[in-house]
């Protein structure tokens, strides 16, 4: 079969102040018609960058310095501008990463997708009105008219993915670019979109190019995987066979890293039914305005334990977790935390509790003040909890400050750094210092590995386990991710609509599920045949 979109020898480069440096290297692959390749990798492997490549929309200091890209009998590195408003959005299309970032917040979505109707089609305006109508209800819109004449910030996460994907088969093209087009969703809506992908390369002969980080979402959906590394394309090939029999170390190391495969790795020490409660939720509401947020929650938490939470985006574990750490008041029902019934607590009053209960947020560096280097971050606890005078000299809590350090497997001279110097795993193995410095017995982690690489997630998952073992720590660990749930967990609660609809036993809720709910969560975790003949 004649390939539909070959890439031969792609090298591609971006200007800086310090040269041109390239960052893809070499890369060849083919994709035929109806076929999905998948380009998997973590940051910075050179993925999203390839994607672009095809599409002609590499950033302003971003040039393509050697090989060429054919689509059918073209070539599409010596388009000019002209040449590309031909070809892209009408034979060519991208479906992006971040909705809110592509989305014109000002403007109604039904406009937007109109937008490539006017540029590629001679339709009138009732017909592009008519043809929009038609798309929306074909990714899943139920009243089409309403959501025609919203604006994004109208929508939900999940919603602005599917106008992007009605704005990429307006005109039905032949091949879509999908550059991470799940990323930071939820697994149901996650499988919602990628099914409606899905349905329509079946239905129309699409060809996909999609750019994922998640093994899993490749392994489901894709005919062909590609894997790159620094920039190179490290093994390519079927996808059943590169999952079966990896031939890379790269390639082997990233499955390694799938957190279904952690799961099944993990060596489970039951923690003991008569150890002390440190974490007592009974009938716990929280209400904003005439809207319950969270209903009616209860459950306890052993000393030593992993309690996950888990749910969907607006379920209510976040507001729990921040009615156990003091920064929202309960609106009724009884939270004890360490036997000190805290449900009436303010901030200022809940203040002799924070060394005991700390929280590790989703994105740490929006929770670090942008004045302060890792070790102003890292003593903040000490120095605004401290008891007594405070002690003398520039850094006077250098010693603990390095010990949190070391203990997150960071090194001593990290004090000396600046947070926006640091990867994303690093700076979240800052905010676990942060959190560890002052010795609590209780941490709430609030979906502290959802926006970090899957081996990098690993890594965090790992010296959460280590930590935990030295210390005796008890974790409330909040997530939407199942297969992260079953990784780290001993026993999990499923939250829906601010109420707790199952929970038990981590192993338990996975293999003899009790609700429809909790079963269609887990019919939604993409990669789980990545477990087949894992030990």
């Amino acid at each position: 079969m004649t390939a539909l979109l070959a890439v031969e020898g792609l090298t591609v480069g971006y200007r800086t102040r310090q040269g041109l440096a390239a960052v893809v290297h070499d890369v060849s692959f083919e994709v035929e018609p109806g076929q999905v390749l998948a380009i998997v990798g973590e940051s910075g492997s050179g993925k999203s960058t390839t994607g672009h490549a095809v599409l002609g929309l590499l950033p302003g200091n971003g040039q393509v310095l050697g090989g060429r890209i054919r689509f059918r009998d073209q070539v599409l590195t010596e388009l000019g501008p002209r040449g590309w408003r031909d070809v892209r959005g009408r034979a060519v299309s991208l479906i992006p990463q971040d909705p809110a970032v592509s989305l014109d917040p000002v403007r109604r979505v039904g406009h937007q997708v109109e937008d490539v109707l006017r540029l590629h089609t001679d339709l009138d305006a009732r017909a592009r009105r008519e043809r929009v109508h038609e798309l929306f209800d074909l990714v899943g819109f139920t009243d089409v008219e309403r959501h025609y004449a919203q604006y994004p910030g109208e929508l939900s996460g999940g919603m602005r993915q599917r106008v992007l994907i009605a704005s990429a088969i307006a005109v039905e093209p032949d091949l879509i670019i999908a550059d991470e087009p799940t990323s930071g969703l939820d697994a149901t809506v996650q499988k919602q979109v990628l099914d409606l992908i899905d349905d329509l390369r079946v239905r129309s002969g699409t060809s996909v190019v999609l750019v994922t980080h998640d093994l899993g979402v490749a392994a489901d959906r894709s005919d062909r995987i590609g894997v790159m590394q620094d920039g190179r394309l490290v093994e390519h090939g079927p996808t059943a066979d590169v999952i079966a029999d990896p031939q890379h170390a790269y390639t082997r190391r990233l499955l390694d890293s799938v957190p279904s495969r952690l799961a099944f790795a993990r060596e489970r020490v039951e923690v003991p039914a008569d150890r002390e409660v440190v974490v007592e939720v009974a009938d716990l509401r929280k209400v904003y305005g005439d809207v319950p947020a969270v209903d009616g929650t209860s459950f306890a938490v052993r000393r030593g334990e992993t309690f996950s939470i888990v749910g969907e985006s607006g379920s209510g574990k976040s507001t729990t977790a921040r009615v156990l750490t003091g920064l929202t008041r309960a609106t009724s029902g009884r939270v004890s935390i360490l036997g000190a019934d805290v449900t009436d607590l303010g901030r200022r009053a809940f203040r002799p509790l924070r060394k005991d209960v700390q929280i590790v947020y989703q994105n740490p560096y929006a929770s670090f003040d942008p004045r302060f280097d890792v070790y102003q971050v890292v003593e903040e606890p000490l120095r605004s909890l401290r008891e007594g005078p405070r002690p003398r000299g520039r850094r006077p809590y250098r010693d603990q400050v390095v010990a949190a350090l070391e203990a997150a497997a960071l090194p001593a001279d990290f004090v000396d750094r600046h947070p926006r110097e640091l990867s994303g795993g690093q700076r979240q193995r800052v905010a676990i210092a942060r959190a560890l410095v002052i010795e609590p017995k209780v941490v709430v982690l609030d979906e502290p590995i959802s926006a970090l690489d899957v081996s990098v997630a690993a890594q965090i998952l790992e010296l959460l386990r280590r930590l935990q073992a030295e210390r005796d720590l008890t974790y409330v660990f909040i997530s939407h991710d199942l297969a992260v749930v079953r990784a780290i967990s001993d026993r999990v609660a499923v939250m829906r609509h601010g109420r707790i609809v199952e929970q038990g036993p981590v192993e338990q809720v996975f293999t003899a599920p009790q609700t429809g709910y909790t079963v269609q969560l887990l019919d939604a975790i993409a990669g789980r045949d990545l477990t087949v003949g894992v030990p």
